[in-house]
């Protein structure tokens, strides 16, 4: 018992002195570590200063720098500052003294303006007393004096621009003229046509006239058939071996007469024959209206048109124009347009494809409302895309307004090709009517004594009163029965106005 008291009490001895080793240990480890704590605490605060110092002094360094510099910057500012203030002392000096001198300006013009103001009132009182007595002395009031003086100058001022512009007139027309003329004459002498009249009935030979009562058939069978099948008239009357075909169709009664005379030919004439011959004669024009239309476009220079348009360009070889054949005019036509816009610098190609379809809407007027022109515009701008084609087509003929160059040459041409001679008749009745129309124009003005349409219309010659009209009056007078005729006449070519004023003074010496 007591050794192991012994040995608890040595054990419990050895553990306590163990734990007191161990912790002198630690002590003494944490004691070092403290003081070399303590001793690099005091090494980093040396250098902390050492840098403060440094710090310290780099600062100061700076500090006297910017301060030096502001200090020069402040005396250049104030250099400059009182540079300013000179200057702007000067310009105050100044501005006073010219405030000073306008205001001596301003009163020498208050001056002036009262003295000009007494001045405009006496000249105003004079003018008061002038018009007093002048009005004394004309019997008449300013504002009567005011009026004749109105009508005098109004009277000269329109004597002096009717004379102006009747100078300018004739310069412009000589000029004009000239160049006109020669254009003209250049385009007409590369364009040479025949004179081709045509009508409106068609007549065929007969080998005998025993083919007419077989053409007539039993009970007027044979004759009925073919009117219906072509839709024309046949006339068989007592002209010798021969029958005519009435129809304002042309190309009704060209397939007509083919078709009449391959059955005069053939001899077999009946109804079914009849419709079967008329069917192949209308084959037949269809060929033909397309040939001449794509020989016509061939002839004139104007390739690539297009089919529908060569088609009833075509049928313009059955349409007459005051005897004119309508092809052979439309082919004249691009010939001449063509001339002429070569001889202005023009587009020779487009203005002779625009002349050569400038008539197009003639081939489709029976079936379609409206003036040709405008018919055959619409027609090219459906199937021709060409730019001013369709636009000149529209203009050539006045019906609508004039605007591009195009339609100018066109309706030149046109005309040209229209009034040349020989190439269309008028009946009688027409010039008759064309004449009493010019009179009737003429004689419509004011101061007309006389006139006379002469040359078949193309001139009208006019008799004035010269106590009704003077001589400017009778330049305008000329000048209105042009405007009068070109809005109310119809009528190929031109028209030449002549005013006549004659003044004869008679005596008798006794």
């Amino acid at each position: 018992m007591s050794t192991i008291i012994t040995t608890v009490a040595v054990s419990l001895a050895a553990f306590l002195l163990g734990g007191a080793i161990v912790f002198f240990a630690r002590l003494f480890t944490a004691t070092k570590r403290l003081k070399d704590a303590q001793q690099q605490n005091e090494q980093i605060i040396e250098e902390a200063r050492a840098k403060q110092k440094e710090i310290l002094l780099e600062a100061k360094e700076e500090s006297i720098k910017a301060r030096a510099q502001l200090e020069a910057e402040y005396k250049e500012t104030r250099e400059e500052l009182k540079k300013q203030e000179r200057r702007l002392t000067q310009k105050e000096e100044n501005l006073e003294r010219k405030i000073d001198g306008a205001e001596r300006r301003e009163r020498n013009l208050t001056n002036k303006e009262k003295e000009a103001e007494a001045a405009r009132l006496q000249l105003e009182n004079l003018k008061k007393r002038r018009l007093e007595d002048l009005e004394k002395i004309a019997t008449i009031s300013t504002e009567e004096a005011k009026q004749l003086l109105l009508k005098e100058i109004e009277k000269e001022l329109q004597e002096e621009t009717s004379r102006r512009v009747h100078e300018f007139e004739i310069k412009l027309k000589d000029e004009s003229q000239e160049k006109a003329k020669k254009v003209l004459a250049l385009a007409i002498q590369r364009c040479a046509t025949e004179v081709v009249p045509e009508t409106t009935v068609s007549v065929v030979p007969l080998p005998s006239d025993d083919m007419k009562g077989r053409l007539i058939g039993r009970e007027g069978r044979n004759i009925r058939a073919l009117e219906q099948a072509t839709g024309v008239d046949l006339i068989i009357d007592d002209t010798p071996q021969a029958v005519t075909i009435s129809s304002f169709d042309p190309v009704r009664r060209e397939i007509a007469r083919l078709a009449l005379n391959k059955l005069i030919l053939d001899g077999r004439i009946h109804p079914a024959r009849i419709e079967e011959v008329v069917e192949k004669a209308r084959n037949e024009v269809d060929n033909t209206i397309r040939t001449e239309g794509e020989k016509a476009a061939y002839e004139t220079g104007v390739p690539g048109l297009h089919p529908e348009l060569v088609k009833l360009l075509g049928r313009l070889k059955y349409r007459t124009s005051y005897g004119q054949n309508v092809l052979a005019h439309s082919m004249e036509v691009a010939h001449l347009a063509g001339a002429l816009a070569a001889e202005i610098g023009g587009d020779a190609q487009i203005s002779r494809k625009s002349g050569l379809l400038h008539d197009l809407g003639k081939a489709v007027t029976q079936d379609i409302e409206g003036p040709h022109a405008q018919v055959g515009s619409d027609l090219v701008a459906q199937w021709d895309k060409t730019p001013g084609v369709a636009q000149a087509v529209g203009e050539h003929h006045g019906e609508a307004t004039t605007e591009s160059v195009m339609g100018f040459i066109v309706g030149t041409a046109d005309a040209i090709s229209g009034a040349r001679p020989g190439a269309r008749r008028e009946a009688w009745e027409q010039y008759i009517k064309r004449l009493e129309s010019l009179e009737s124009i003429a004689n419509s003005f004011e101061g007309v004594e006389k006139s006379f349409a002469i040359q078949a219309g193309r001139e009208v010659r006019i008799m004035v009163k010269p106590e009704s009209v003077d001589d400017l009056g009778a330049i305008r007078l000329s000048r209105d029965i042009v405007k009068k005729i070109e809005e109310t006449l119809r009528y190929p070519g031109q028209i030449k106005v002549t005013v006549i004023r004659e003044t004869r003074a008679v005596d008798y010496a006794k």
